[in-house]
């Protein structure tokens, strides 16, 4: 029942390389039409590397610390704890960068639809050569004319009157803003089971290191008894031994899971934004708390309504066929209005009104297959995109369901090690009890401090479990900081 820290490592790489599903998609490049990239996606590759290079190159286990060190310990509840990762989280606040270069490409290539204008001046000295030109001599006419001067004063406008490619490529670049949006609200739920298992983690640690403080203290106490008894003559040398044995043994099981738990504490405090010499204490003790009543069917359609991931595919899907539209456009013919007004003359005092009006109409008749190989590559990208959809939709489905049963395992696990642990402490005071009457050596005693460390050990994890589970859950119906909260049954 033990989880040791590599298997809660593993455990968590797993939860954040399937979370981020939607967000690791990548566009292939394609001639002008390539969808601008949401930014999320060096971000998820980034968590997938958690199974491969470790949690140290994750950023959603790093955090950007803001404000200098707090004096004394500062208090931090769950809720606390994962608003600090709302607000400091390395792996968010790259996924919020990231939102605003998708609306940075979005409203570049809305740009290309919309009027441009823009106004000049120039004044020019001039000297002519007519023969350079190829002008032979004509009578009266010198072949050099100048210096003369000419100034120029206008004004620019050009509008696209009918642009199809430009216009599905603006429709391709909002819908990648929307997924990039989504992929940062994705993010959020990321953040939330990120900062909630480094919680309960810690909650965990803690709760060790209180049995164990426990179990020391039982161990003493026996050591101590069996030292008088055996000065009464009641008991052989050998029970001061085992006494002894033991109670070094939990001695030595205390600094390990002490050191064990200030090491989470510091891992806690690193994705969440707090300075790492930052003291602090945890205030929620997490405890059991049923689940709320959820059928299968209302999580999986909460789930397919909510989940951001999903939202952001979808996303995607749209604009994968806007691009294939712009790629079709590229055979049409495009039509453009362009004119300009200004005064122009020797000087500025000397000048008159002129202007251009025109339409410019032009018809591609032949691209050497550019228009084909485009075509080509962007339904090659929607049929990618769809693919996946369809993809995702069965895996929300698969971990709403993965979520429950393990949810309802846990909850078992816990309901049978508390049960456990209760027997286990009988056990031990009855055994105290027998050696101190002299029925007993100190052997059953021993035996029975074992099996109090065992089940202690098999109820905080279980309840960890079962804790990580409701996380898990909350996760795959998305909107987690809402959801968790309501899991947890409002627990500050």
């Amino acid at each position: 029942m033990t989880i040791s820290a590599r298997t809660k490592t593993f455990i968590l790489a797993l939860l954040l390389c399937g979370c981020t599903y939607a967000a690791a998609q990548t566009s292939p490049a394609m001639s002008g039409y390539t969808p601008s990239q949401s930014g999320m996606e060096s971000v998820a590759t980034s968590s997938s590397v958690v199974g491969q290079a470790g949690a140290e190159q994750n950023p959603f286990q790093g955090s950007v610390p803001r404000g200098p060190v707090q004096p004394g310990i500062l208090p931090l509840s769950l809720t606390d704890a994962i608003e600090r990762g709302l607000r400091y989280n390395l792996g968010l606040l790259l996924s919020d960068q990231a939102t605003l270069q998708a609306r940075g490409a979005r409203i570049t290539a809305l740009s290309r639809l919309l009027p441009k204008i823009s106004a000049g001046s120039s004044e020019t000295s001039e000297q002519i050569n007519l023969k350079a030109l190829g002008f032979p001599n004509f009578p009266g006419i010198p072949p050099i004319i100048g210096p003369f001067s000419v100034f120029d004063v206008r004004g620019y406008f050009d509008q696209p009157i009918l642009n199809l490619q430009d216009l599905h490529q603006e429709r391709a670049e909002s819908d990648n803003a929307k997924a990039a949006h989504y992929t940062y609200q994705n993010a959020r739920d990321l953040v939330v089971l990120v900062a909630a298992n480094l919680y309960l983690e810690a909650v965990s640690g803690s709760s060790r290191v209180e049995a164990s403080k426990a179990e020391v203290k039982t161990a003493q106490a026996i050591y101590d008894r069996a030292v008088d008894m055996k000065q009464a003559g009641m008991v052989p040398g050998i029970d001061v031994l085992r006494s002894q044995v033991e109670l070094q043994a939990e001695e030595q099981r205390l600094i390990y899971l002490d050191n064990q738990f200030q090491t989470e504490k510091l891992t806690l405090a690193r994705a969440i934004g707090l300075p790492v010499a930052q003291k602090f204490g945890l205030t929620s003790k997490v405890p059991y708390t049923p689940l709320p009543r959820m059928t299968l069917d209302q999580a999986l359609a909460r789930a397919l309504a909510t989940r951001a991931d999903y939202k952001s595919l979808l996303a995607q899907v749209h604009a994968a066929e806007s691009i294939k539209k712009a790629a079709r456009s590229e055979a049409l013919p495009y039509l453009n209005f362009h004119a300009d007004y200004g005064d122009i003359g020797p000087s500025p005092g000397n000048s008159h009104g002129t202007y251009t009006v025109e339409a410019n109409l032009k018809v591609p008749l032949f691209q050497g297959g550019k228009v084909r190989g485009d075509v080509m590559q962007a339904d090659a990208l929607l049929q990618q995109r769809e693919s996946e959809l369809k993809d995702l939709r069965n895996k929300i489905a698969y971990q709403v369901r993965t979520a429950f049963l393990d949810l309802k395992s846990s909850e078992d696990q816990v309901r049978v090690a508390r049960s456990t642990q209760l027997l286990a402490h009988e056990t031990l005071r009855e055994a105290r009890d027998r050696f101190a009457a002299g029925v007993v050596n100190s052997l059953e005693v021993v035996q029975a401090q074992q099996a109090v460390a065992t089940a202690d050990e098999n109820y905080i994890s279980s309840l960890y479990g079962y804790n990580l589970a409701k996380a898990s859950l909350a996760r795959a119906l998305g909107l987690a900081e809402v959801a968790f909260k309501e899991m947890m049954g409002g627990n500050r």
